[in-house]
């Protein structure tokens, strides 16, 4: 089983601490790791690699709630500029990246935080440093998912 369907089969047994909307394509996740904070993440119900293996309507469906979910996760995180990224490289699994960003938010790299949230090395992006208090989480967890609901009425 891979991760994201690991992590959604916790979600189902409600033991996914990160946990905070189900939509009809997918489940909206906090990071587990908030360098970036507020970083979240969007996964696809259907288990596919690419974007382009997904049915017409789903994908569309797909698409259209990850915007909702960018939209919600920039208005909630007062994001100065979202960065949104569907990988796959390391978890083959559909699943979008939802960075809200801010000015100066990389401590240190790039000019004055302009740059792709790749280039802060992996180790520090999540480290034990970048992970929240249970409180402050679930904190988090609880802003978001009202967004949601007053964006999207979920």
């Amino acid at each position: 089983m891979c991760l994201i369907c690991e992590r959604i089969e916790w979600i189902k047994e409600n033991r996914n601490p990160y946990f905070v909307a189900e939509l009809e394509t997918g489940y909206v996740v906090l990071g587990d790791h908030q360098y970036f904070r507020g970083y979240t993440l969007f996964l696809a119900k259907e288990h596919v690699r690419d974007l382009h293996k997904l049915e017409p309507e789903f994908k569309l469906q797909f698409l259209a709630e990850m915007s909702l979910v960018e939209e919600a996760v920039a208005e909630c995180f007062a994001a100065e500029k979202m960065n949104v990224d569907l990988l796959g490289n390391g978890d083959a699994h559909l699943h979008w990246h939802l960075f809200p960003r801010r000015e100066g938010d990389m401590k240190g790299y790039g000019i004055k935080g302009r740059g792709p949230v790749w280039w802060v090395p992996f180790e520090e992006m999540t480290s034990e440093d970048s992970k929240l208090a249970p409180e402050e989480m679930q904190m988090l967890k609880e802003q978001l998912k009202q967004t949601l609901i007053n964006k999207i009425k979920i």
